[in-house]
């Protein structure tokens, strides 16, 4: 075994602060301002106090007439307030991907990826560390400035654009950084060039926690902002006018079943064996349609009854509907009208908005062509050809079988975008997969070739990238986030503390906390003669031509990383 290196101090929560350029003074001149004046530092714990809050979780940023602020589309970890000027927040059409700089990510180059296998440490997760300061050295941290795109000619480049203007004072980006979604708008400093104050979310979620004004008045931009660009979603939001869509708004209610942080609550559920019958309900088939369900985040759970019990038809995930159907069949066939097909269950942590059917009804209802209505339920108290070849929305998916649907829904996979799903029969256990992600990892796999199986199917403790990556919730430094520009979960090691809180959270054990070693193989040790971790998983080979090395490498066809928000990709590869 090799010795431990000399000790280190162990990483804190602002070793890597937003910005190296955030002095005392500007952190004073913030406390003079709205809102942070007004907030009380006594309501502030010791580990994280106002002024550290400002110090290392906010920066200043100046930008240039025309220069883009954020991009509809990609993923925002931070919130921004107006200091001075204005900005543009384009609203319809939007400006073209070309205009606004959208491009591939960057690759490693041939010649670098063929040189990573001879430079591979021999040794499992080497870092470098700064002898000076004792700490391990960051590989990279945080940007005060990335390269901006201007857009020339700001009047003719919005012509054709709806747009509104933002002020001093005002808060946006907001919903991006609290919520793990991307970027609803583009906006854009205006002629005269604006200065922001940018707070990244883990700060802002801090303020909120600690100020209960700040949360109320997050809470009311949110409603006030998100709730139009949600509705927009929902396919009968075309026919509808600015009155209709305000007295829809006006109407319209959020609701939040299940808990935020659900992970723990869903492992002591697996651990005890829980069935879809113990998850809260939202709507119970056979009761009276009385509104229209849209899922906003996370999934929901549609089931029938079978016998003495229940079985899984399919899961709702974002912008998904429940309860249109029925509301449009009462309303056209008075006289033979339909109780609720199935009943809506929670999994996890669920984010709706409910629509009142009277305003269906009266609003929605009469604005649409005929031919755009659904078809009438087939008789009253049955569901409409539940198992069609085509599924409808909250219709049960008959390319996939109800044994695998409920293997897929009761272990939540449903959650991953590029779930590692192995094929046993095809698989011959030759571990190419994993020497694969190995080499390109510098000697560490990054996932097991292990995880629950069904029948011939495997899913592997492997990242899945979630829709809702609930692991990104407890993290203190925003270490684990998502990739701006494909939203993909990766871990940054300079802000990664080895809390575990990732690991903890994750509901798949995808991420796994790792000792870390210098360049001679010695453990790396805190002074409190504890070794140093961090947090690794599956960065889906972000960086590397052709996607995943695991999927490339293997020789029989038999692992593929698949899209189970919906069953396409997974059925397509089944029937390969």
């Amino acid at each position: 075994m090799s010795p431990a290196a000399p000790s280190l101090n162990r990483p804190r929560r602002w070793d890597v602060p937003f910005s190296k350029d955030m002095s005392s003074a500007e952190v004073q001149n913030l406390l003079m301002m709205a809102p942070f004046c007004d907030m009380d530092p006594k309501n502030f714990p010791r580990s994280a106090q106002l002024n550290d809050i400002l110090k290392n979780d906010t920066r200043l940023r100046v930008f240039k007439p025309g220069e883009i602020i954020v991009r509809e589309g990609d993923y925002g970890t931070s919130a921004f307030m107006v200091m001075s000027g204005s900005a543009e927040v384009v609203l319809s059409p939007g400006l073209p991907p070309s205009m606004v700089g959208r491009r591939d990510p960057a690759r490693r180059g041939l010649l670098r990826a063929i040189a990573q296998l001879w430079a591979n440490p021999r040794e499992d997760e080497v870092a470098r560390r700064d002898e000076r300061s004792g700490t391990v050295n960051p590989r990279y941290s945080e940007s005060d400035a990335a390269p901006g795109v201007i857009l020339q000619d700001i009047p003719r480049v919005l012509s054709r654009q709806r747009t509104a203007t933002i002020t001093s004072g005002d808060v946006f980006g907001e919903i991006a950084a609290l919520s793990r979604m991307p970027r609803t708008a583009t906006i854009l400093a205006n002629a005269d060039g604006a200065e922001l104050l940018e707070i990244r979310w883990q700060g802002l979620r801090d303020l909120m926690r600690y100020d209960p004004q700040l949360r109320t008045f997050i809470d009311g931009i949110y409603r006030e902002r998100a709730l139009l660009s949600y509705l927009d979603e929902l396919p009968f939001m075309k026919f509808l006018g600015p009155d209709g869509k305000r007295r829809l708004m006006d109407a319209t209610q959020f609701e939040t079943y299940g808990d935020y942080d659900w992970s723990g609550e869903y492992k002591q559920l697996v651990h005890a064996g829980a069935t879809a019958a113990q998850e809260p309900t939202i709507a119970v088939e056979g009761d009276y349609p009385n509104s229209v369900v849209m899922v906003r985040a996370g999934f929901a759970r549609l089931t029938q009854r079978y016998g003495s019990g229940h079985r899984t038809l399919n899961y709702l995930g974002s912008g998904r509907m429940y309860g249109f159907d029925e509301i449009a069949h009462n309303w056209r066939e008075p006289e033979n009208r339909v109780a609720l097909q199935h009943t809506l269950r929670v999994i996890g942590y669920t984010h709706v908005l409910v629509i009142p059917a009277n305003i269906i009804e009266e609003v929605v209802l009469p604005a649409m062509p005929a031919a755009a209505l659904p078809p009438p339920i087939a008789a009253a108290g049955r569901s409409r050809a539940p198992f069609a070849a085509e599924p409808e929305p909250g219709a049960a998916d008959s390319r996939v079988s109800a044994d695998v649907m409920e293997f897929i829904t009761q272990n939540r996979f449903f959650n991953g975008t590029e779930t590692m799903v192995i094929d046993l029969d095809r698989c011959t256990r030759c571990d190419d997969c994993v020497r694969a992600c190995a080499e390109t990892h510098d000697n560490n796999p990054r996932f097991l070739r292990h995880g629950p199986i069904h029948k011939n199917l495997m899913v592997a403790q492997a990242c899945m990238h979630c829709a809702d990556p609930i692991c990104m919730i407890g993290c203190p430094t925003g270490a684990i986030h998502r990739d701006t520009f494909e939203g993909n979960v990766v871990i940054n090691p300079a802000s990664c503390i080895g809390c575990s809180a990732c690991a903890n959270n994750c509901p798949y054990g995808a991420i796994r906390m790792v000792e870390i070693r210098d360049r001679k193989g010695r453990i790396l040790v805190a002074s409190d003669a504890q070794p140093i971790q961090k947090a690794t998983k599956c960065d889906l080979c972000i960086d590397q031509y052709g996607g995943p090395a695991c999927e490339r490498a293997c020789p029989h066809d038999a692992l593929k990383r698949v899209n189970l928000n919906t069953l396409d990709d997974l059925v397509e590869w089944l029937q390969r």
